[in-house]
């Protein structure tokens, strides 16, 4: 005697005729999804990623900048990758041309 009973095949109901995985939606969905992701994250970033490489390739002697770590000071020297930057009187530091995030209006550092 068997204690495992035996397993009988079901015959198969007749199943609608299988179409497509969808009805395109999907489709419309992920272009959507490209469209806002190019709208809100890659083109602001890339605006502003241009507007900081022409700020630093305009920068001149006589400059009022802020760096990234908070340091405002009148460019003394402009080199190719780096500047010079006067933060008091004969107190200059040197900061790679990355590191300035911002051109300050002329007299900015007289009313501080």
């Amino acid at each position: 005697m068997s204690f495992i009973p035996a397993a009988y095949a079901e015959t198969a109901a007749a199943a609608p005729a299988a179409g497509p995985a969808g009805t395109g939606m999907e489709w419309i969905f992920l272009i959507g999804f490209v469209v806002i992701f190019y709208l809100m994250v890659w083109r602001p970033q890339a605006k502003r990623a241009k507007e900081h490489k022409n700020l630093l390739a305009s920068l001149n002697k006589g400059d009022e900048v802020v760096t990234s770590g908070g340091i405002v000071g009148k460019v003394v020297k402009v080199v190719e990758e780096f500047v010079v930057v006067e933060i008091a009187d004969n107190v200059e530091l040197k900061f790679q041309k990355g590191a300035v995030v911002a051109v300050l209006p002329k007299g900015t550092l007289k009313a501080i």
